[in-house]
């Protein structure tokens, strides 16, 4: 073979090689991306999983308890059969949801870039908003009971559309408080020179 064909097939192997190591890194799932440095991506607490496993199992508190006084002071079998079917369906379907809870709190994460904030979520339907800095009104920081027991914060960003509808969840609150006075700043600066 010569020396010239060789080089070029070299080369092309190498092309091909890198083509298919960057396209096998894209196709990795959301959650192994971002473990990767290069993305940027921010992700929340890990305490989260235990604000969302507390909330499925208050459900499944509240479902059986529902369930039981239907069976205890219904006089029709086929009453309280009917609330042992539908409870069941409701308890197993909380516990599906909170099977998936640790998937759900590794597909949250954030971005601060030049222009705008970037959001996503979800690993089945990912959903991933960009909210420029100008268009932010109010960032509004929300702790509910469980969420001030375990220390963390969720964001909520309101802008002129009420489609956007962002809210950051599982932040600590720290970083939730910093994140908050930074995306304040940055909307400040960039209403400015509209």
């Amino acid at each position: 073979m010569p020396r010239a064909l060789e080089t070029i097939s070299l080369r092309s192997v190498t092309v091909v090689l890198t083509k298919v190591e960057s396209m096998t890194h894209n196709a990795m799932p959301p959650e192994v991306q971002q473990d990767t440095p290069q993305d940027g991506w921010h992700r929340i607490s890990s305490r989260y999983v235990w604000s969302d496993l507390i909330f499925n199992l208050l459900w499944v508190v509240v479902i059986v308890a529902v369930v039981a006084v239907i069976v205890r002071f219904s006089g029709d079998e086929e009453a309280s059969n009917g609330a042992l079917i539908i409870g069941g369906i409701l308890v197993a379907f909380s516990i599906l949801s909170a099977f998936f809870s640790f998937r759900r709190m590794r597909s949250i994460g954030y971005q601060l870039r030049e222009d705008d904030f970037l959001f996503r979520r979800g690993f089945m339907f990912e959903r991933i908003v960009a909210v420029p800095y100008g268009r932010l009104q109010l960032v509004d920081m929300n702790r509910g009971p469980i969420a001030r027991m375990l220390g963390l914060a969720t964001l909520k960003f309101v802008t002129a559309s009420a489609a956007t509808g962002v809210n950051l969840p599982g932040l600590e609150v720290a970083e939730a408080e910093a994140l908050r006075d930074r995306l304040v700043e940055l909307a400040e600066t960039r209403r400015s020179g509209l």
